[in-house]
């Protein structure tokens, strides 16, 4: 009978947390990082369920604690994530209040495992409050509780954090994997996979939403570097101006030319940097996604006129 959470990749950081857990000095707090969309949340459930008692991490579905923990019905798993506002629409962060919750769930003696497992999916969607709130049960771990930390990698996380847990860095899949994914799951098109950049959830999100004009702008527009046609410079830019589907589409079909690029043109190197850094760098400084794209161009177009 096949797994009832079948994963494709990140072997070496599952047998890691194995091996930890067999050694019996199992750590209680875990930060499960890596870009969005390659798998994480997935990668935790299985040990989720492992923890409270299921044969292994590929159990099958009629595992009786998978299928609490498929269900959401397991009383010793608690998993933490953006609740939706009045409106129906997700609210910006996970609140406070969440998380106190959560300390008061690890507080309670396990009901059928033996242990209480947390999630918080993901950490960087906790506001600061939030995540100095959690910092009281990784600071005072209870007995048979371990707490897994998602974390994308898109805000700072607090160094208390960080140095309370122990690391699993998930990384991004091989096209080979991608393509496997897909087909495990019944969805994943030509665009999802040219999209996904080693992110299958991510390729879906781009292909279901602007993604897919974003990025076939951007390969036109780059053909015509360093002496843009300025119609497609126009169109470029307003298509991956629409959302931040469409500029992420954009952005990393510039970012991924300008990397193979400068596998024969090392100078160009310090220009990827440069996008990375205005990309990093956006938040901050509040920019729109019509700015981003004419700041992302700029560069790569600069980039590449110092070299002519």
């Amino acid at each position: 009978m096949s797994a009832a959470l079948p994963l494709i990749g990140h072997e070496v950081q599952e047998q890691r947390f194995l091996a930890a857990r067999s050694s019996g000095r199992l750590h209680h707090g875990w930060l499960v990082g890596g870009p969005s969309g390659i798998g994480k949340a997935r990668f935790v459930q299985r040990l989720a369920a492992m923890m409270l008692g299921a044969d292994s991490p590929t159990a099958p579905e009629d595992d009786p604690v998978m299928q609490k923990v498929l269900s959401g019905s397991h009383p010793d798993l608690k998993w933490v994530k953006r609740e939706l506002n009045d409106r129906g629409k997700l609210k910006q962060d996970i609140s406070v209040d969440q998380l106190r919750e959560l300390n008061a769930f690890f507080a309670l003696r396990p009901a059928l495992s033996g242990w209480r497992v947390g999630v918080i999916d993901a950490i960087d969607e906790a506001n600061r409050s939030g995540t100095n709130a959690i910092l009281k049960t990784l600071e005072e771990p209870p007995e048979n509780a371990i707490l897994f930390l998602i974390y994308h990698g898109r805000e700072p996380l607090l160094p208390t954090i960080r140095s309370r847990c122990q690391t699993l860095n998930l990384s991004r899949l091989t096209k080979q994997q991608v393509k496997d994914v897909y087909g495990l799951i019944g969805q994943g098109d030509d665009l999802a996979q040219q999209l996904a950049h080693g992110r299958p959830g991510y390729g879906l999100e781009l292909a279901s939403t602007g993604g897919g004009a974003a990025a076939s702008a951007a390969r036109a527009l780059v053909q015509t570097f360093p002496k843009p046609n300025p119609t497609l410079v126009a169109g470029a830019l307003e298509t991956a101006g629409r959302d931040a589907s469409s500029l992420a589409a954009f952005a990393d079909t510039v970012m991924d030319w300008m990397a193979e690029r400068a596998i024969d043109t090392p100078k160009l190197g310090a220009t990827w940097l440069s996008l990375q850094k205005a990309r990093a760098n956006a938040t901050e400084l509040n920019l729109t996604e019509a700015q981003q794209a004419a700041k992302l161009f700029a560069i790569a177009n600069d980039g590449l006129k110092a070299l002519v």
